[in-house]
């Protein structure tokens, strides 16, 4: 069967993170997105992870299911983990994406973890050891367990960050970098953008949301075409089956708050070229730029943009659903008016990521404003405008050649 999954987002005992973040109100919107399998996010935490026993249920698969409630998703347990530690002569920061197949396994990871870090404190814990002995720890409780590198290119907390990453796998992880099957791109790269590094050939490229906020959970996907089962998905992970892990869905890499160089503080946008001519120093303040994922990417990697390899799983680029209305309304994306039109056209034509990916012209102009089928037409073609963005503010798209 096809089914979309988002295996990273985090719940109200994260940081900055929306109190309606509960398990039962994400599954009520994954299924308005078109989401069938969820990560639950933060299961080191020992609060949330009494929660999610008190409210799911092993289900075939080895997947998880809410006891109540009608939608007919299900949850895989991850969390995200932050790693601060010296190596090399530098301070690194590095996020990691943990999958566990049930709540034994999850349960034998925290109290390995518990006497390094405050796992209380935050849904993403943090730990001061070596990222490289993360992956030994959980591994040495299940070689079921899957370790991702997260949001691998941002500048800071990333496997390949500008600020306190790393320039390979193999620098980072040593011989245990033959036990990471995967990544996470990011939202502000795409799978396109990691094709140029030749050593992350064989490693299988994931998009996911790292959703704060229920509007924002599957803001990035992944499609598999399998069994709903924890094995089998994390076989066609490590495999990169192109049978069973169709493609990502993605964002606008553009759009991701770190794509391009610059200083938030002092208004300056730089395209790498910009960055290199000016020494990577910010023409105001004359302080070292913020240099983006693009610019990273570019620092990496040994080919041409627009490379692309034979087996490349592929990728399709998304507006989210509710940025397309909003910008036909002139509205602001959480208003009531945006909100009141999507809830309208997910009643009428069905599932978010249904509208955006499947739902023919003629169906979509029966139930949508004129102006939203034909961003939504336009978005499927590629045709959209950008404005990138830089040092923590994310990039505008306009659909409707409204960018600015």
């Amino acid at each position: 069967m096809r089914f979309i999954a988002d295996f990273h987002l985090h719940s109200r005992y994260s940081r900055a993170t929306s109190p309606e973040m509960v398990p039962e109100e994400m599954a009520k919107w994954a299924a308005r997105k078109g989401i069938a399998l969820l990560g639950t996010g933060d299961f080191t935490h020992p609060v949330y992870l009494a929660e999610l026993k008190s409210k799911l249920l092993p289900s075939q698969g080895g997947l998880l299911r809410l006891k109540t409630g009608k939608e007919d998703v299900a949850f895989i347990l991850t969390v995200e983990v932050s790693n601060i530690f010296s190596q090399g002569g530098r301070t690194r920061k590095i996020h990691t994406l943990i999958f566990v197949p049930d709540f034994q396994v999850a349960e034998k990871l925290n109290a390995r973890l518990a006497p390094r870090g405050k796992l209380q404190a935050d849904g993403r814990p943090t730990f001061t050891f070596p990222v490289k002995e993360l992956v030994k720890i959980v591994l040495d409780i299940s070689t079921d367990c899957l370790v991702v590198p997260a949001h691998a290119w941002t500048p800071w907390f990333s496997l390949f960050g500008s600020n306190s990453g790393f320039d390979s796998l193999q620098e980072c992880f040593g011989e245990l970098s033959r036990y990471i099957y995967a990544l996470e791109t990011g939202l502000s790269s795409d799978p396109m953008m990691n094709w140029r590094l030749s050593a992350l050939d064989k490693i299988c490229l994931l998009s996911n949301s790292d959703a704060h906020s229920l509007r924002h959970i599957g803001r990035e996907a992944n499609l598999f075409d399998c069994r709903l089962d924890y094995g089998q998905i994390i076989q066609a992970i490590k495999t990169r089956d192109r049978k069973k892990f169709i493609c990502t869905l993605e964002f606008f890499p553009q759009e991701g708050k770190y794509h391009y160089d610059g200083h938030r503080n002092c208004g300056v946008v730089f395209s790498p070229e910009q960055s290199l001519g000016n020494g990577d120093i910010c023409p105001v303040c004359g302080r070292r730029l913020t240099l983006g994922v693009m610019h990273r990417v570019r620092e990496l990697a040994d080919r041409p943009e627009g490379f692309v390899p034979d087996d490349a799983i592929p990728a399709r680029h998304l507006v989210p659903l509710q940025e397309i209305i909003a910008e036909d309304l002139g509205l602001g994306v959480g208003t009531k008016g945006v909100q009141s039109e999507y809830d309208r056209m997910i009643q009428a034509l069905g599932p978010e990521f249904e509208i955006l990916l499947e739902a023919k012209e003629e169906e979509l102009a029966r139930a949508a404003r004129p102006e939203v089928v034909k961003a939504i037409l336009r978005v499927r073609q590629g045709r959209v405008e950008v404005v990138p963005g830089y040092d923590g503010v994310y990039g505008k798209i306009s659909t409707l050649g409204k960018a600015q």
